[in-house]
């Protein structure tokens, strides 16, 4: 980014109102001073800012009766009630959004980034690599070996339980974690990725980077995006529009029959998270939309040949090959793929409860990513099977640093939320789980709630939007 550095700031750094929130940052003649200064925008007249900026770029706004983001104003007002309840809630628990305490807490942070640099948690420790890949050998001729024997859905198990392991790798490679060389990181995240994973380390990066920037972001944060089957948050009942994908998240039918149900749904739908992955990876490299200039260029093309050669070893040489039977075939794939399910719920675990408000711009990053992300208490025995994904709070502060350093970066980050006075959300991975399941159930009885007065705003035959 350097060549692209014009000057720089002395003074303190106060962050800009994003447009797409209201904020202006250049005049133009013909607006009153009043509507040049706007900056201030309640959570769900974002979806009318998104609906106008989407109907200039040519998008078509979907035409839903009775669904709050499509026109009916009692929908509006109870997902805006329900929004400002939220960021009531949370302003209570936090410290103020004042700017002379939100730049203390940053020179906190900073404070804190040099005690983590000074004690080397940094540093890539390669002998715990070392016994990562052992048990990656283990798992995978574990998986051989029942596969010889005729145990298929055990073989499935071990398989599984393999490809969980190789994730947590990856995704230290992904954050340049591992050798700290974007190069050789990326290669070996992608190696990881593709030929063994059958998955694609751009699409990851391109989706997870975002997610690390606007983290819990209803309209922005990809990986909280899940309609018809979750909506994380009862914002998503108003059919946002996701600045991600570039179209708006619909609450259509689907949705509205799914999402009541989603605490039941949770588990199930988690156990075909891979197929997902599998279909997003694939898109991502079809439309070509990673880097197609500079440095990465051939990184498509590494990894489009990598899932064919997944596809062979797999595919080919051990489902159709080493398997007699269609049924066993079968078996061996779901069996395989829904054992991953734990690692879908790590994934999810540590943000789908927490915050999802925008406080503003005043609010200082540490602040921001302790909010919105929650960490596992789990003894450290059992590290191995979170891969370092129970730290996601401390992760969020310093993504670069390596997983097997974040429980020793905890004891740190344990005293810089004491001084700031920022609350650390920890649980056990029961009670996360609880915390996950309960707060889908809440979205899910206000979507039960809001379906009620459209049905009844419909009988009643009150205004509903386009007629």
């Amino acid at each position: 980014m350097a060549r692209f550095q014009i000057g720089r700031i002395d003074k303190r750094w106060e962050n800009f109102v994003p447009p797409i929130q209201g904020g202006q940052f250049r005049h133009r003649v013909g607006l009153d001073a009043k509507k040049q200064t706007e900056a201030a925008v309640s959570p769900v007249s974002l979806c009318i800012l998104a609906e106008k900026e989407a109907k200039h770029r040519g998008y078509v706004y979907p035409t839903l009766q009775a669904t709050a983001g499509s026109g009916s104003q009692d929908g509006l007002a109870f997902l805006d009630n329900l929004s400002k309840e939220e960021i009531v809630l949370t302003t209570d628990k936090y410290p103020a959004l004042d700017k002379d305490i939100q730049h203390d807490i940053t020179e906190k942070y900073r404070h804190l980034h040099s005690q983590i640099q000074d004690e080397g948690l940094y540093d890539c420790s390669y002998t715990a690599y070392a016994w990562e890949l052992a048990r990656c050998l283990l798992l995978f001729g574990l998986m051989l070996f029942f596969l010889q024997a005729g145990h298929y859905c055990i073989s499935a198990i071990w398989l599984g339980w393999f490809w969980s392991q190789l994730v947590f790798a990856a995704h230290d490679a992904g954050h340049m974690a591992i050798t700290q060389s974007f190069t050789i990181d990326t290669i070996i995240g992608m190696i990881i990725a593709a030929p063994i994973g059958g998955l694609s380390l751009g699409w990851w990066k391109r989706t997870h980077n975002v997610h690390h920037i606007v983290t819990n972001a209803p309209e922005h944060d990809p990986d909280n995006q899940h309609l018809p089957f979750f909506a994380v948050n009862h914002r998503f009942l108003g059919s946002l529009f996701s600045t991600y994908h570039e179209r708006f998240m619909s609450y259509d039918a689907v949705g509205q029959f799914l999402v009541p149900y989603q605490a039941y749904l949770y588990y199930p739908v988690l156990m075909f998270g891979r197929f997902n992955l599998y279909v997003q990876s694939w898109i991502f490299l079809i439309q070509g939309q990673g880097p197609r200039k500079g440095a990465a260029w051939w990184h498509r093309w590494f990894e489009i040949a990598g899932n064919l050669v997944f596809w062979y070893w797999f595919g080919y040489l051990v489902v159709c090959k080493s398997i007699p039977t269609y049924w066993d075939r079968f078996a061996f794939v779901m069996v395989s793929h829904m054992v991953t399910m734990p690692l879908h719920v790590q994934f999810t675990l540590s943000h789908f409860a927490m915050s999802t408000a925008d406080l503003g711009p005043t609010e200082s990053f540490p602040q921001k990513m302790l909010r919105t992300t929650m960490d596992v208490d789990c003894p450290e025995w059992l590290d191995f099977f979170h891969g370092g994904l129970q730290f996601q709070a401390i992760h969020h502060l310093f993504p670069r640093i390596p997983r097997h350093n974040l429980r020793r970066t905890q004891k740190l980050v344990l005293q810089f939320c004491k001084e700031a006075g920022i609350p650390y959300a920890l649980y056990g991975f029961v009670g996360g789980n609880k915390k996950v399941v309960g707060s889908l159930a809440e979205v899910g009885r206000q979507a039960a709630i809001l379906a009620d007065c459209q049905r009844s705003i419909a009988q009643r035959g009150d205004l509903i939007y386009g007629h």
